[in-house]
């Protein structure tokens, strides 16, 4: 396989990048994509075979769950089958930006996805190229890094055409990674918010977030 890289320096003029890249994600291929944390290989998360191809390309187990992106928090709805107040109040202060939040799955999501599991990890990233791409797409999209699992994460659009070469189609490049550390994921299904990864956002931000009356 081919692995073509198109380099995004103006949203205006390369939406039919966009468009391309969306096209090939609703009909099942793997495109890699920049965020602010560290750049995704993304694949339609409601389309198991396309999901299945993303643990292969990524030599990942089954067992282990992806997290889905979506554009906005409208779409988190569309995912969860709840959302406790604790998760809007980091969705609000948070989003777009480097969070993960972790939710019980409405059970149109496939398992397959959250690797078995009753709950779904959503972030809505806080970069242009991804946030038009899942608009462009209509769809969340399961997004880990665009790595061979193991490997370090990519921040460029280069360390993923060197990892994946071959195996996927399709690079957004949209320069370095602002931030270029992985999301905090945060665990909202009990009565506390519980930290499962950290990252970019620290415990002390999520407790005084969660804490703090509206």
């Amino acid at each position: 396989m081919e692995t073509k890289i198109i380099s995004i320096n103006d949203m205006q003029k390369n939406m039919d990048s966009i468009r391309e890249a969306a096209t090939m994600l609703r009909n099942g291929q793997l495109v890699a994509i920049p965020t602010e944390t560290v750049y995704g290989l993304a694949a339609n998360g409601l389309d198991e075979v396309a999901v299945k191809s993303l643990y292969d390309a990524k030599d990942r187990p089954y067992y282990k769950a992806f997290s889905l992106q979506v554009a906005d928090v409208a779409m988190v709805k569309d995912i969860a089958a709840r959302v406790p107040d604790m998760a809007l109040k980091l969705f609000e202060r948070f989003c777009p930006g480097p969070i993960t939040i972790v939710l019980p799955r409405k059970s149109s999501i496939p398992k397959r996805v959250t690797g078995g599991k009753s709950t779904v990890g959503i972030r809505i990233p806080d970069n242009e190229i991804a946030l038009a791409v899942l608009r462009e797409v209509g769809v969340p999209l399961a997004v880990p890094s665009a790595n061979i699992s193991a490997h370090p994460s990519p921040t460029s659009a280069k360390m993923v055409y060197d990892d994946m070469k071959g195996l996927i189609p399709l690079i957004l490049d949209g320069g370095p990674c602002n931030l270029g550390i992985e999301s905090t994921i945060v665990d909202c299904t009990g009565d506390e918010p519980m930290i499962i990864r950290h990252g970019a956002i620290s415990e002390k931000e999520i407790m005084e977030c969660v804490s703090r009356e509206k």
